[in-house]
C-alpha cells in the first residue's frame, strides 16, 4: 500500500526510500559522535528555550512589590516593646555575622576559582591526603563564630526569662491572666478585678506580666511585635512578659494548631497611655452599677425621687429629665435575658457570674473586632454572626436559636451600648 512514499523494489528489504535516507544520516551522526570525546558527549545538555516575552518584566515587578514598604503589623521585623527588642537585636547580631561569613567565603572561592584555575597543559595536580593546618584552621573558625553567637544569645535568654521587678514609669508589673479557648482568648486583670475577652488593654511605659494557661487544648499566644511565642497547655501556667513602648492597636494569634478554626483565633492588644487606660478601667469598673443580670437598672421611680425644698417666689424649678430608654435596646435587653444570650455570656466586667462558658461581653460595643479578632466591629457582622455563628465561623459553641430580622436589630442596638 503506498502511504505517501515510494517503494525502491529493487531492494531486497524493500525498504521506503525516505528510511533508507534516515538509516543513512543516523548513521553517519553516530560515527561522527562517536570520534567526540566522551567528556564532551557526557557533557552536552540541550538548549534552553527562550524565556517567555515580558517574564523578566514580570519578575522584576514582583521582587520590588515585595520589598516595599507599608503597614506589617505581624512583623517581628518592626518591635513596639522592649522584649520584642532584644530579640530584635540578637537577631540583627546574627544576620551580621552570618553576612561577614558569606561575604568572605565567597570572596575566597572566587579568588580559588580564578587564580588557581587548571589550564588544559597543566600536569594532574600531586594528591594530597590531610593537610593539620587546614584541618585546625576549619575547626577553630567556625567554633570561634558560634562562640560569637553564643554570647548574647544566652544573654538575651536569661534576659527576656525574668520578668522586671519594676516598670519604665516606676510601678511594679501588671499581671494579667491569659486563658485560650477553642477559638477565643479571654483576659482577666486580678489586680483590678476586670475579666474581658479577645482585646488586652495595657497601658504604654508599663510592664506586663502574663500568667497563661489553656482551657482545652493546646495553643500558642503570639504578639510579633511584642514578644515571642509561648505555648499553653491546660492545668499549666506559662510566663510572658513585655513592655508596649507606644500607643496602637497590635494584632496577635494563636500560632498552634487547636483546631477546625485555629486560623480564626485572633486578637488584638490595646496599647494606651496612661490617661486613656484609666479611662478604660473606669468604663469597665461602671459595670458593677449593672443588675446581676447585667442589664442596667431600671431609673428610678418618679415617687421615689427626693423632693426639693420649694423655691421663693420668682425662682424657676430645676428641669430634672427622666432616664429615657430606647425602645429598641429595651427590646434587646429582654432578648438578651429570654433568648439564651446569658446562660454563656455576661456583661459585667467586674462581676463576671460562675459558669459563664462564652466570651465576657463587657465592652463589646466599642470594640475593634468581633468573633475573637477575625470580622471588624460592624453593625452588619454583628448582624451576620447573631443570624447564623456556624455560618460564619464554623465550628464555634455558640448555639442561638432563629431570630428574626427584627430582634437581630434589637440585640444589635442593646449591644451597641455597652461600651
Amino acid at each position: 500500500m503506498n502511504r505517501g512514499f515510494s517503494l525502491d523494489h529493487s531492494s531486497p528489504a524493500g525498504y521506503p526510500v525516505a528510511a533508507k535516507i534516515h538509516l543513512a544520516t543516523r548513521s553517519t551522526h553516530v560515527a561522527t559522535r562517536s570520534r567526540e570525546p566522551q567528556l564532551i558527549r557526557l557533557l552536552r545538555v540541550p538548549r534552553w528555550r527562550k524565556p517567555p516575552r515580558g517574564l523578566l518584566t514580570v519578575l522584576t515587578l514582583a521582587i520590588l512589590a515585595s520589598c516595599t514598604g507599608g503597614s506589617h503589623p505581624q512583623s517581628t521585623l518592626a518591635p513596639k516593646g522592649d522584649y520584642a527588642e532584644m530579640v530584635d537585636g540578637l537577631f540583627m547580631t546574627t544576620v551580621y555575622l552570618a553576612t561577614i561569613v558569606f561575604v568572605v567565603v565567597e570572596a575566597a572561592l572566587l579568588v580559588a576559582i580564578f587564580k588557581f584555575r587548571g589550564k588544559p597543559t597543566d600536569a594532574a595536580p600531586k594528591q594530597v591526603h590531610g593537610h593539620t593546618v587546614v584541618e585546625i584552621i576549619w575547626t577553630v573558625v567556625p567554633a570561634v563564630v558560634l562562640a560569637v553567637v553564643a554570647v548574647p544569645t544566652v544573654k538575651t535568654i536569661f534576659a527576656t526569662a525574668k520578668v522586671p521587678t519594676t516598670s519604665v514609669d516606676g510601678q511594679g508589673p501588671m499581671k494579667i491572666e491569659v486563658i485560650g479557648h477553642q477559638w477565643w482568648w479571654e483576659f482577666r486583670y486580678p489586680e483590678l478585678g476586670i475579666t474581658t475577652a479577645n482585646e488586652m488593654h495595657v497601658p504604654v511605659g508599663r510592664t506586663i506580666d502574663l500568667r497563661m494557661k489553656a482551657a482545652d487544648v493546646l495553643h500558642s499566644f503570639w504578639i510579633p511585635q511584642f514578644a515571642g511565642k509561648r505555648d499553653l497547655f491546660p492545668n499549666r501556667e506559662t510566663r510572658l512578659w513585655f513592655t508596649a513602648k507606644a500607643p496602637g492597636a497590635y494584632p496577635g494569634a494563636c500560632a498552634e494548631f487547636c483546631g477546625l478554626q485555629h486560623a480564626r483565633m485572633d486578637f488584638y492588644v490595646m496599647a494606651e497611655s496612661p490617661e486613656e487606660f484609666a479611662i478604660w478601667k473606669a468604663n469597665r469598673m461602671a459595670d458593677t452599677m449593672l443588675a446581676a443580670t447585667g442589664m442596667p437598672k431600671p431609673a428610678p421611680k418618679p415617687d421615689t425621687v427626693a423632693t426639693a425644698p420649694k423655691p421663693a417666689r420668682g425662682v424657676a424649678l430645676p428641669i430634672v429629665a427622666a432616664a429615657v430608654v430606647d425602645p429598641q435596646v429595651e427590646e434587646g435587653m429582654k432578648l438578651f435575658q429570654t433568648k439564651g444570650c446569658i446562660g454563656c455570656h455576661t456583661s459585667s466586667a467586674m462581676t463576671p457570674m460562675k459558669g459563664m462558658i462564652g466570651p465576657n461581653l463587657s465592652g463589646i460595643g466599642s470594640r475593634k473586632m468581633i468573633a475573637a479578632g477575625w470580622l471588624p466591629n460592624t453593625d452588619e457582622n454583628l448582624k451576620r454572626w447573631l443570624h447564623d455563628p456556624q455560618a460564619v465561623k464554623k465550628g464555634v459553641g455558640m448555639i442561638i436559636p432563629k431570630l428574626t430580622d427584627a430582634e437581630v436589630d434589637a440585640l444589635v442596638a442593646y449591644l451597641r451600648t455597652k461600651r
